[in-house]
């Protein structure tokens, strides 16, 4: 296939969705309830959509929800240091787009709470940031899209060249302690202390390839990819491992729809789906990718196929013009009555329209539109 992607422009259409949907029809109260990473990823490919769409109504829509957060003395309702839960860092990067745009003092004391905290977060013996300050010796894929983008960025805004190294170590440490060699898919989560009932008494690692937990990761190295120089003596590894990564994820995409399956390396066992959130996560990093220029053309095509399985798949437009998106898992995590088994991950919640899928959905057809 060839040429422009024939489908109408998905990403306006699923920003004004979220617009309507939350200040026309007031559903909006789990952006300001507290500060959390969903809510923070929403807002991000807000901010995305106004600066490549070119209309102010999706910024503005971040800076007034961000702004019911940052005081204007930095501090930021609802958040705790003490928590040291990477999962808070994640809006931050709306805090940073914030700063460079305007220069307020608020923005950049709300940026060095959430390097404070980083700076002093709870680490592995060799370096690698605990996921949560309750899940000690911990360390999961999804928390290095939360810190290692916002760390990178800070590093690069702040002139911290000692926290662009920080970025790059956590990123390829985590890499190495959770990519299996066989498959080249990187399992969700890693316990250095071998204590937890998921972990592998010999590796640490978990037992299984969860299609989001990749996404996270995938979205990592692409977003904390752009703040690196190209003399820093760790971006050609970052790359490297990237690209590494997109060609494992390209041998699991189901050949038939484009899209991944929840449990990403086991499409053909019973129970399995394929879903939505981890799909247009690698969409995104893979379009960006090559857009930026870490992947080769040849990664055009099953790029194309999968944001195509999306839209033709998952995705619809009622009469009204909104957006829904399926089949996306509401939820998963690693902890004692969540086990990282087969039965477990297929068992979780598959809801429509969450934002843990509008958001990535939302980056995903940004990007695709623009380099497909």
């Amino acid at each position: 296939m060839s040429g422009p992607i024939e489908t109408k422009a998905w990403s306006r259409a699923i920003a004004d969705t979220i617009l309507r949907q939350c200040d026309d029809k007031g559903n909006h109260e789990y952006i300001l309830k507290r500060w959390a990473y969903v809510p923070g990823m929403l807002l991000r490919a807000m901010a995305k959509a106004g600066e490549r769409l070119d209309h102010r109504a999706y910024h503005d829509f971040m800076k007034r929800h961000m702004d019911a957060f940052v005081q204007a003395d930095g501090s930021i309702r609802t958040y705790r240091l003490e928590e040291y839960n990477l999962d808070q860092i994640n809006q931050g990067k709306n805090v940073l787009t914030l700063y460079r745009e305007t220069g307020e003092s608020r923005y950049a004391e709300a940026a060095n709470r959430l390097a404070a905290q980083l700076e002093g977060h709870p680490r592995t013996s060799e370096g690698g940031f605990w996921h949560k300050k309750v899940y000690p010796f911990q360390m999961w894929l999804d928390g290095l899209y939360m810190a290692t983008p916002f760390l990178a960025e800070y590093a690069a805004l702040f002139d911290r060249p000692d926290l662009l190294d920080e970025a790059a170590h956590q990123l390829l440490l985590i890499e190495r302690k959770t990519r299996d060699p066989r498959t080249g898919l990187l399992y969700h989560g890693w316990d250095e202390s071998r204590e937890q009932e998921w972990a592998d008494s010999t590796t640490g690692r978990s037992s299984h390839f969860w299609s989001r937990a990749m996404g996270w990761y995938a979205m990592a190295l692409a977003d904390s990819l752009e703040h690196f120089p190209v003399n820093h003596p760790k971006r050609g590894t970052i790359v490297g491992i990237f690209h590494r990564m997109c060609l494992a994820l390209l041998r699991v995409q189901d050949k038939e729809s484009g899209l991944w399956y929840q449990v990403l390396d086991q499409g053909d066992r019973k129970g399995n789906y394929l879903e939505a959130s981890g799909s247009c996560m690698f969409v995104y990093a893979m379009a960006k990718g090559l857009r930026l220029g870490y992947l080769e053309p040849s990664f055009r095509e099953p790029i194309r196929k999968g944001y195509e399985g999306i839209v033709n798949r998952l995705a619809d437009i009622d009469a009204n013009g909104d957006v829904h998106l399926h089949g996306i898992c509401h939820g998963a995590g690693l902890s004692a009555d969540r086990n990282g088994s087969f039965a477990y991950y297929v068992s979780e919640q598959v809801v429509s329209d969450a934002p843990m899928g509008m958001a990535p959905f939302l980056l995903a057809s940004i990007e695709a539109e623009e380099e497909l």
